[in-house]
């Protein structure tokens, strides 16, 4: 790891919450909060259908606060874990406080259950009385639950019990992966190897990383199986008709649109494919293997980049595009809610929590000093603003699908590489600048879809087939990398173990398509921004604002962009197609 990048003291302030664990606040709200349950089941269990609307209003305002300060004392609970997952401390109080909040999510399943149930023209009137409109969206959302929905008692059974299941795995998982040292480093260390611009130091990263995972495959494995089996019984359980139908809803698209994301993304599998053999000639090898795929280009000068440095790189491209944009990321600086240095037990990669509305978002990221790191605070700083943006809409409102809420973070990537590329005159910068860009889109798209196959792949087989072996975990990882990959890229057999670090198949099944959605998204949204130039910022802010008030489609409607138009997605894999035309273009002017 690099010393003294600047990084080491950029530590969040979680007192914006709590002092510590041990601040007695923390368990006056918590007693604050089973009063409030006890009075709102007391007050509205079985008489939903004897409210009138302002009656209904009172309720809904009463639930999204005792669940805004539920979320309240989670955030902080998990903020304080993600730092130090070695800390046995930290780990119980996470622990405690999940086990009390499942206690209060027993008590409040029958406001769900008892709204689905009512008949549609009941539920009907109650939503078209202006009164009701803050949380009719909300509101509309639970019924398409309905099919879904167990009895209440099976209802609060799950609650009861889901302190031990999957959110214990996924503890376990970061547990597991914070601790365990990859030739004597952490996750993040090891990984960052692979932009070294020396191929040893590259094949020593992967074998590194790939005998750290393997010490322990065995645990891995069976928290992959656990998580499969669980979600295979609640889907069961729920009448879902696939694997991946929940979380479709969750994201309120249907699953043609999915697919058709999928499939224009898997035609196009011949763009990844014409740059890597463009790469391969780049760095002048025989054979380009899996550990080259982030090798930086011989006319690159990878450099480190200080903290400060890379602040102002993001800074500066929001500002450029929006000084109220740029006000809003200063505050992450200003007032510490980042946590930015690479630490032991502290979780790899990156993510903003948005917290809730009367607090604000806190943002990690795992800052090594080199390019890619710049673009994730750029990424993780517009999920911030997005999320600080969207809290005027309240708790309930300010939660964005997974579909949109990569929306604000892929375009602050985009802003930052826009920046940069406008401010370059050398050949050779450019080239490296596109190819990196490239590299991200590619990762971001390509390869997010081609572990949405993985996914698909797992668990189709774990319904089919019984628990899966580490062998064929990996046979199914190969095959659905391969075919993003064809033959110009070597998979190793290193890389046959590398679903297995991957957390996000195991904290939200389904998420990685988001990804692509988010990118494609966001590359219509920079096209109309060249479009319109000035007009498109308060429209742009205006979306980000919205939250999760509406639905995606409606709440792209300003921008005229339709998600169920096949066109809209072919149109942002055009424009990667044509930046890399750019890249060929500049290679063919050095020959």
């Amino acid at each position: 790891m690099k010393d003294h990048l600047g990084s080491e003291a950029v530590i969040w302030d979680l007192t914006h919450f709590y002092r510590d664990i041990h601040d007695e606040n923390i368990n006056k709200d918590l007693a604050l909060i089973e009063i409030k349950t006890a009075e709102f089941s007391s007050n509205y269990k079985g008489r939903l259908t004897e409210l009138n609307t302002s009656d209904l209003f009172e309720a809904m305002v009463q639930l999204e606060e005792i669940s805004k300060n539920v979320g309240r004392i989670g955030s902080f609970a998990q903020l304080n874990f993600v730092t130090q997952s070695d800390n046995a401390k930290a780990g119980a109080f996470l622990q405690s406080f999940q086990e009390k909040a499942s206690q209060i999510q027993k008590e409040l399943v029958f406001f769900d259950l008892e709204w689905a149930a009512l008949e549609d023209d009941i539920a009907q009137k109650y939503l078209n009385d202006p009164i009701l409109q803050k949380y009719r969206h909300y509101l509309e959302q639970l019924r398409k639950f309905k099919p879904h929905q167990l009895s209440e008692i099976e209802e609060k059974l799950l609650a009861e019990i889901s302190p031990t299941g999957v959110s214990s795995w996924n503890k376990l998982f970061d547990k597991l992966l914070s601790q365990t040292k990859f030739g004597g480093r952490n996750e993040e260390e090891v990984l960052s190897d692979l932009y070294n611009p020396d191929r040893h130091v590259r094949s020593i990263a992967s074998d590194d990383f790939t005998a750290g995972l393997s010490s322990q495959l065995h645990i891995l494995t069976h928290i992959f199986n656990n998580i499969l089996a669980d979600k295979m019984i609640k889907d069961r359980l729920r009448k879902f008709p696939d694997w991946i139908s929940s979380m479709n809803l969750a994201n309120e698209i249907d699953e043609k649109t999915v697919q058709a994301l999928v499939k224009a993304v898997t035609d196009r599998y011949d763009i990844p494919q014409k740059y890597y053999r463009l790469k391969k000639e780049l760095l002048g090898v025989d054979e380009l293997f899996d550990y080259d795929r982030y090798a930086p280009l011989p006319i690159s000068s990878e450099k480190t980049i200080f903290w400060e440095e890379g602040k102002e790189l993001v800074l500066n491209a929001y500002n450029d595009f929006s000084p109220d944009m740029n006000e809003i990321a200063s505050k992450f600086f200003t007032d510490r809610w980042i946590h930015a240095p690479v630490m032991p037990g502290k979780r790899g990669g990156a993510f903003s929590d948005p917290c809730t509305p009367d607090v604000h978002p806190y943002i990690l990221v795992n800052y090594t000093g080199n390019n890619r790191d710049v673009q994730t605070l750029a990424h993780e700083l517009g999920h911030g603003v997005h999320q600080y943006l969207a809290r005027q809409q309240g708790y309930l409102n300010s939660q964005t699908p997974l579909t949109m809420a990569e929306t604000a973070s892929v375009f602050g990537e985009m802003l930052v590489f826009r920046s940069l590329l406008d401010k370059t005159e050398s050949r050779d910068e450019k080239l490296a600048l596109l190819c990196n860009k490239l590299e991200g889109m590619f990762a971001t798209v390509f390869r997010q879809v081609s572990m949405n196959r993985f996914e698909d792949a797992i668990h189709n087989t774990r319904r089919s087939s019984g628990e899966l072996s580490p062998e064929r975990f990996s046979e199914l990882w190969i095959r659905t990398q391969q075919e993003m990959f064809k033959d110009t890229v070597t998979l190793t057999e290193n890389y046959s173990l590398w679903w297995s670090y991957i957390p996000h198949f195991l904290e939200a099944p389904g998420y990685v398509y988001a990804y692509a959605f988010g990118e494609l998204l966001v590359l219509s949204l920079y096209k109309k921004y060249m479009e319109m130039g000035e007009d498109f910022v308060p429209k742009y802010l205006n979306l980000l604002a919205s939250g999760g008030k509406d639905s995606p489609g409606d709440l792209l409607e300003d921008f005229e962009i339709r998600l169920d138009d096949p066109d809209f997605w072919r149109e942002g894999l055009d424009i990667m197609d044509e930046m890399l035309s750019q890249v060929e273009g500049l290679v063919v002017s050095y020959k």
